[in-house]
């Protein structure tokens, strides 16, 4: 695996790369050997996030973890993505198993991955409801009782469609079309 390590209002020493990519190669096993890795670290007061994406064949596998402690996050950032590949790995062979072998597992397997085209994304699932006119206070209500991370509704008060969402920081915002 090939690592590539940015700080965000933090300088990332060869102490803390040499602990992260000591981390991250208990994952090494589970994917291909020529695998980019790329980990960025941010301090926020007195917590760290530490992000990793890995791009593999039609994938990217990411995952962010906020600690106090960086080595803590690495290894929660490492159980994200060991349990994303074994995940996917998982429905390749089952795929695999309906279509005896795919070139997609070969690749996964053997080969280096192809960049990801933005053309192949694929929609499992439509969903139609109506939307009901309301103001966004009362969206936002609807949102929590529903315990969904957005929401959409009709505006009472514009009469345009708006999307109601919430933020990391606990904070709502609303979405609203020009």
């Amino acid at each position: 695996m090939r690592f590539s390590f940015k700080g965000k209002n933090i300088s990332v020493f060869d102490e803390v790369k040499e602990q992260g990519e000591k981390k991250l190669s208990r994952i090494a096993k589970l994917v291909p050997e020529d695998a980019e890795v790329s980990v960025a670290i941010s301090k926020n007061h007195h917590e760290f996030k530490v992000e990793v994406s890995m791009p593999l064949h039609k994938r990217i596998l990411r995952a962010e973890v906020v600690s106090t402690d960086v080595n803590n996050a690495f290894d929660d950032v490492v159980d994200v993505l060991e349990r994303q590949v074994v995940k996917y790995r998982g429905r390749l062979r089952e795929r695999s198993r309906r279509n005896k072998a795919t070139a997609e597992e070969e690749v996964f397997m053997n080969v280096q991955p192809e960049p990801v085209d933005a053309t192949e994304f694929k929609i499992h699932r439509t969903k139609r409801f109506a939307l009901k006119p309301m103001e966004p206070l009362d969206a936002a209500m609807e949102m929590d009782l529903v315990g969904h991370s957005f929401f959409v509704f009709r505006n009472s008060v514009t009469d345009e469609v708006n999307v109601i969402y919430k933020r990391n920081d606990g904070d709502y915002g609303l979405i609203e079309p020009q």
